[in-house]
């Protein structure tokens, strides 16, 4: 185990990570990446992590079982963690272009887009931006749209407002989102930690990513996803309703589904049975990938 300093509070311990190295993204600077190289001629995933969390938060309870099997490229999305910064309001369609973009710097030419809520947005994106690039998907715990009924609409509008207020007093919203979405992690082992990567979003542009999700539809256009796609259901999920998950297995053409009894944070709290089907939905892409090239 490591130590780290959230820059506040004293030192708290950190789960087992692999080494971070920068990388120069073209147009927009430095950023901060995990890559990994798996075993020889094993494929690339990218690992895009879900709204307010972090590429750690999200996936350091896979990072070592992905490894054996796969190279891993992870980094943060636009503002969170220690992700890119920008004065342009949030855009997922720009968080999928970073994709390539640090695929490009590594000397990456193709990859499987590994999302998780959020992350699956980005990663039909990634997709339907860069086709050519992308070997296949796997999308967990994620929907083709994230809001439907009016409620929904207007409490995704209202992330926008927050956003605006947020440019004006962030300090107000980073304390507002740190208790709504991370004080039930302080009695797990690793919640100090969490809670610390949480400090370092910029939270005008997390708000605004909120937003972006609630726009987000890909209604339209999934049925046309034409490379091996894997769908992991979350069957117990209270952010992403099991009805969302499956039509997005059923837009997908010959996607597989795979099934995890467990809530939106499964991969974290049922790690045991989470991780191991995600390297299944992962090799099944690769296999059939493969099998197509």
């Amino acid at each position: 185990m490591t130590t780290i300093d959230n820059g506040h509070e004293a030192e708290v311990l950190a789960p087992p990570l692999p080494p971070i190295r920068t990388v120069v993204v073209e147009d927009l600077g430095e950023l901060n990446i995990r890559h990994v190289e798996g075993p020889d001629n094993a494929p690339t995933i990218a690992l895009l992590h879900g709204w307010t969390a972090t590429a750690d938060i999200n996936y350091f309870s896979a990072y070592d079982a992905l490894s054996q099997h796969f190279s891993i490229i992870s980094f943060d999305q636009r503002g969170h963690g220690t992700g890119l910064r920008s004065k342009k309001s949030f855009r997922l369609e720009d968080c999928a272009d970073d994709v390539i973009r640090v695929a490009d710097a590594l000397d990456v030419q193709d990859l499987i887009g590994v999302g998780y809520s959020m992350g699956g947005t980005i990663a039909q994106l990634l997709w339907k931006q860069h086709p050519k690039r992308v070997r296949g998907l796997v999308l967990c715990a994620t929907a083709p749209y994230f809001s439907e009924r009016r409620e929904e609409r207007l409490s995704f509008m209202g992330l926008n407002g927050l956003a605006t207020l947020a440019r004006l007093t962030p300090g107000q919203a980073r304390d507002w989102f740190s208790e709504q979405f991370y004080l039930q992690r302080k009695s797990e082992s690793w919640g100090p930690w969490a809670i610390a990567q949480a400090a370092q979003h910029d939270w005008r542009m997390v708000l605004e990513a909120g937003h972006a999700v609630g726009q987000f539809s890909s209604l339209e256009w999934a049925h046309t996803i034409d490379v091996p796609a894997s769908v992991i259901v979350t069957l117990d999920d209270p952010v992403v309703p099991k009805s969302r998950q499956v039509k997005l297995f059923d837009l997908i053409p010959d996607a597989d589904v795979f099934r995890v009894k467990g809530e939106h944070d499964a991969i974290v709290a049922q790690a045991d049975r989470f991780v191991p089907t995600l390297v299944r939905a992962i090799d099944s892409v690769a296999r059939r990938s493969s099998a197509v090239a």
